[in-house]
């Protein structure tokens, strides 16, 4: 069989060839991958010449690019367009890649070229990224298990093995569960307050399963203005339960997964010598440790909370006046507080939706990076994608030199798990003869379809979300590092989202609003008085999803701060460490945890703290972008060289340091988030 994934690929940029992949290259592909990774490992160590940085430390990271490359397509269509056969092909090969790391990682002739390089190395004669390379591996390979035991070493394989496994599961659990419920309507009465463009697309929904009437699913897009419309309480209810049970019950449940998962990333860590898991991951960190994200956590939930129970009680009355008898519960947040934002600010989606065609929101976002880093993007007909719904640009930098390709891909399907995210195809890097080879980037989001003749209207939150996931984007289309594992978004996690949470502030800036909302049918600019209530209602309830967010944040560190064998009771443990951020009642039978992909799949572990970590960073970002004009060259610039080109090259505080001149103030947060 002529496999495509072997060998040079006859397409621009050296693109996959989507067109011509099916499921059944992907194994043979990985096998002979594994056999040129292992002999490129076994070249090094049995190399004769003295260890230096260039002959292994260089070599060793280089050695594996192919291998990394079918991984990132595996994975990344597993979760952007998988199906039964690509997803038996990612429970095979994690495994498989669990074995190949720590054969590497665990390989003692490999480790002692390592560690006589970074004993003897002369660093003055190293470039900064050199150093930063030869630091990063070695504290690899200690953090990994090379200094471990052989009995331990044995130990620690089964570990990891067995983690990546549970990863694949986990997802495929969460992914099952999303797909398999439909609240299916036929009484036209229940549709009471739902838009009209939601009814369409409801009814678009139950014609394709062959059904009369209105079906809604778990996809976001459906679930989520559900929420906030539905006069029918009672069917508020029922798909609210739906959502937050998906993977508590039948052969879908992640309840003995994520429990097997956190006492083997338990296990993981003790072996290593780390008190918990927590501690093993923030080694690794701005944050340093676990007592520093209590502190950071604590600090901002003190600052938070009065204004989240205000909010509540000010909601809760709002109710009671307009007809809601009884407790304010959770299927009742959003739809009461859409009907009391309407009432304050005369504003909901609905009345902006018309001003944000997906298209021109789009063109927007592009024009914004041309504006403040010259780049520029040329939609690509003749590169492969995966899916007919997938879009491709060529980015090009003020000199016309090419920078990236860009994968946009804007809807929900079957085969796709919900949520937004930035991923990579190929990393940034250079090769040992001087080659810049540029990143093929791509964006996966869940937006709202076109309904009938409509194009794709954006709520607001989905604009943002677009600026968030392309500030990721531009993270990784503007590396120019040497090495690979150094490139664009492989920095701390705790930093990875400044770059993202930075760019949505242009969301809220009247100058861009101008350009970007157009009314779709006449292409009208949206009136100055909405942008006016847009920016006046950006911190309505803010308290409360500033809460939200960090009661997140507390259940990932309560989860990778458990000993290996604590017992674990879900509904009681989610109950008791979400306890010091809980607003709302608490709705038992429901749990956050069997489908919390961030911090069980998605690399997020003991690192979800970090969306609020960056977000201090980003308001202190943006407050000196505010300072210069938030369209001004010089601090995009300074943007682009101290941070986006950087990656992982260097300390991200020194990154931040030299672009902002100093340390970041949280003030700027809580004054933005109108907790100050």
């Amino acid at each position: 069989m002529n496999n495509p994934l072997i060998g040079l690929f006859n397409t621009p940029y050296q693109s996959f060839p989507f067109d011509k992949i099916i499921p059944g290259h992907i194994q043979p592909a990985f096998e002979q991958e594994f056999v040129s990774a292992r002999s490129a490992i076994e070249s090094i160590v049995a190399n004769p010449e003295e260890p230096g940085f260039y002959n292994t430390i260089a070599a060793l990271e280089r050695a594996g690019y192919r291998l990394g490359r079918l991984s990132a397509l595996l994975f990344n269509l597993n979760v952007a367009e998988t199906n039964p056969e690509i997803q038996a092909a990612a429970r095979e090969i994690s495994p498989l890649l669990s074995d190949f790391h720590n054969d590497i990682v665990l390989n003692k002739d490999l480790f002692a070229r390592i560690k006589k390089v970074y004993g003897t190395a002369d660093k003055n004669m190293l470039s900064v990224e050199e150093k930063r390379l030869l630091e990063k591996t070695y504290t690899d390979f200690v953090r990994n298990g090379a200094n471990l035991s052989d009995t331990d070493k044995a130990i620690y394989r089964e570990v990891t093995k067995e983690l990546a496994t549970l990863s694949v599961d986990f997802d495929e659990n969460v992914l099952a569960e999303t797909n398999n419920y439909l609240l299916h309507i036929t009484n036209k009465n229940d549709l009471e307050g739902l838009p009209d463009d939601m009814r369409t697309a409801a009814e678009d929904e139950a014609k394709s399963r062959g059904l009369e009437g209105w079906a809604f699913t778990l996809q976001f897009p459906s679930f989520g203005p559900f929420m906030k419309y539905a006069d029918n309480r009672a069917l508020r209810k029922e798909i609210y339960f739906a959502y937050n049970t998906r993977c508590l019950k039948n052969k879908n449940s992640n309840i003995e997964i994520i429990k097997r998962i956190a006492s083997l990333r338990s296990k993981k860590a003790s072996i290593l010598g780390y008190k918990t898991y927590a501690d093993f991951v923030l080694g690794n960190r701005m944050a340093e440790s676990v007592e520093n994200v209590g502190t950071f956590l604590n600090g901002l939930l003190n600052a938070a909370m009065p204004f989240a129970k205000k909010e509540y009680e000010e909601l809760l009355e709002f109710a009671n006046k307009n007809g809601l008898q009884g407790t304010l519960e959770t299927w009742d947040w959003a739809y009461y507080s859409e009907k009391l934002r309407k009432e304050k600010f005369d504003i909901d989606d609905e009345m902006t939706r018309p001003y944000f065609q997906l298209e021109k929101v789009e063109e927007g976002v592009f024009q914004l990076a041309g504006t403040l880093f010259e780049l520029s993007f040329k939609e690509s007909k003749n590169i492969p994608v995966y899916h007919s719904d997938v879009k491709v640009f060529e980015v090009f930098d003020n000199d016309n030199t090419f920078l990236s390709l860009l994968y946009m891909d804007y809807f929900p399907r079957k085969g796709k798990k919900g949520g937004a995210w930035m991923t990579e195809y190929q990393q940034q890097h250079k090769t040992a003869a001087g080659e810049n080879i540029r990143p093929h980037v791509s964006l996966v989001f869940n937006f709202s379809k076109p309904v009938g003749k409509k194009p794709s209207l954006l709520t607001f939150t989905e604009v943002t979300t677009m600026l968030h996931e392309f500030g990721h984007a531009l993270h990784g289309m503007l590396s120019n590092c040497t090495f690979e594992e150094l490139a664009g978004t492989n920095v701390y996690r705790d930093f990875v989202e400044l770059p993202s949470q930075l760019l949505e502030n242009w969301a809220e800036q009247k100058d861009w609003l101008d350009k970007v909302a157009l009314h779709y049918k006449s292409g009208e600019k949206i009136p100055e008085n909405l942008v006016n209530k847009i920016i006046e209602s950006r911190n309505f309830n803010s308290g409360y999803f500033f809460v939200r967010q960090l009661a997140f944040g507390i259940l990932d560190m309560k989860w990778h701060t458990l000993n290996e064998n604590a017992p674990v009771d879900i509904f009681d443990f989610e109950t008791k460490a979400t306890a010091p951020a809980q607003v709302l009642p608490r709705v038992t039978n429901t749990a956050l945890s069997p489908s919390f992909s961030h911090i069980f799949s998605g690399g997020y572990a003991a690192g979800y703290y970090s969306y609020k970590w960056a977000e201090v960073l980003d308001a202190d970002a943006f407050a000196f972008f505010k300072e210069k004009g938030i369209f001004n060259k010089e601090a995009a610039s300074k943007f682009r060289d101290c941070i986006l080109s950087k990656g992982g090259t260097e300390h991200p505080m020194e990154l931040y340091v030299r672009f902002r001149g100093q340390k970041p103030s949280h003030e700027h947060l809580l004054k933005r988030s109108g907790l100050k």
